[in-house]
């Protein structure tokens, strides 16, 4: 059953926009979820239907219909994880280079969803839906390291506004092809959609603000062991900045060379360090995690 809300707007919160109203008065609920809810024609002010950016004003009476939440349809599955830390809030975990996070059309199983179905149970944010519960933010299938999943919406609404204000932590370790000279390069290109490429993305001047942080940790004869720290949170964001830089990821047959002489599963690219301040305690939190071994064992072979 769908639930049905009213509010009537009083004199010091008239002026703020629809969206960030609701999100202020539904807490549990982000304000990217209200703006999907207005979209839907769900939200009323004075019996009419407005947009998200419509300014409340004082005696405004607003009606919500918040939708029933959908059952969770994924398989929770028996999988080991490896389990940095837990408690009642989140969970971070450090993903293996070969797990792909969330369920998608044709692949519904062995994912880290369900694997955190099964060890969670119902304890999981509901905010991203039947497919990705608990999910704040994603690596790809091939990007090993570190992850937090939410395990209520209050949590997740803490985490999620925290990346979008740039202010988690997010340190990540790779090797790319070439020897890089300098010993830090920021580079700060929008990155959106490749126009001639729809699966990869690009740097573009209409796209979304993107800014990396490189550091090099290591060179070697033909490659460099870097690091690079994320100011904001772009799809493939260190393999296409990488590229700009003409360094791309070692394994990369996507922004790379097709071969190498080294047999890999993808990016050698790992999520070593995240940071964050937490939801309940406020307090910064911060978590380092050891390369893996596919990663230790090509820096062996370089050398």
């Amino acid at each position: 059953m769908e639930e049905i809300k009213e509010f009537l707007v009083i004199d010091e919160e008239e002026g703020d926009r629809l969206d960030v109203y609701l999100s202020t008065q539904l807490g549990d609920m982000s304000r990217s979820y209200i703006q999907k809810i207005i979209k839907e024609k769900k939200v009323k002010v004075n019996n009419k239907i407005e947009k998200a950016k419509y300014l409340v004003k004082e005696d405004d009476k607003i009606i919500i219909e918040i939708p029933a939440p959908k059952l969770l349809e994924v398989t929770p599955q028996n999988i080991p994880i490896d389990i940095v830390y837990e408690d009642e809030d989140l969970l971070i975990v450090n993903k293996s280079q070969d797990m792909v996070v969330h369920p998608a059309p044709g692949n519904y199983e062995n994912t880290l969803v369900n694997a955190i179905l099964y060890h969670c149970k119902d304890k999981l944010s509901s905010i991203n839906g039947v497919i990705r519960p608990g999910i704040v933010h994603r690596i790809d299938k091939d990007t090993s390291g570190l992850l937090m999943i939410a395990k209520n919406n209050n949590a997740h609404n803490s985490l999620a506004e925290q990346l979008k204000d740039h202010s988690i932590t997010r340190e990540y370790e790779f090797i790319c092809h070439g020897v890089v000279k300098e010993d830090k390069i920021t580079v700060n290109k929008p990155i959106g959609r490749n126009p001639k490429d729809r699966l990869k993305m690009a740097i573009v001047k209409d796209g979304r603000n993107a800014v990396t942080h490189f550091e090099v940790i290591e060179r070697f004869e033909n490659f460099t062991h870097m690091r690079a720290r994320l100011e904001t949170g772009r799809t493939h964001q260190i393999r296409v900045h990488a590229l700009s830089i003409n360094h791309p990821l070692l394994g990369d047959v996507v922004y790379g060379p097709k071969n190498t002489k080294f047999k890999l599963n993808g990016q050698t690219l790992h999520a070593k360090k995240l940071g964050f301040i937490h939801p309940t305690t406020k307090k910064y939190i911060e978590f380092d995690s050891e390369l893996p071994e596919y990663f230790k064992d090509i820096i062996r072979k370089i050398k």
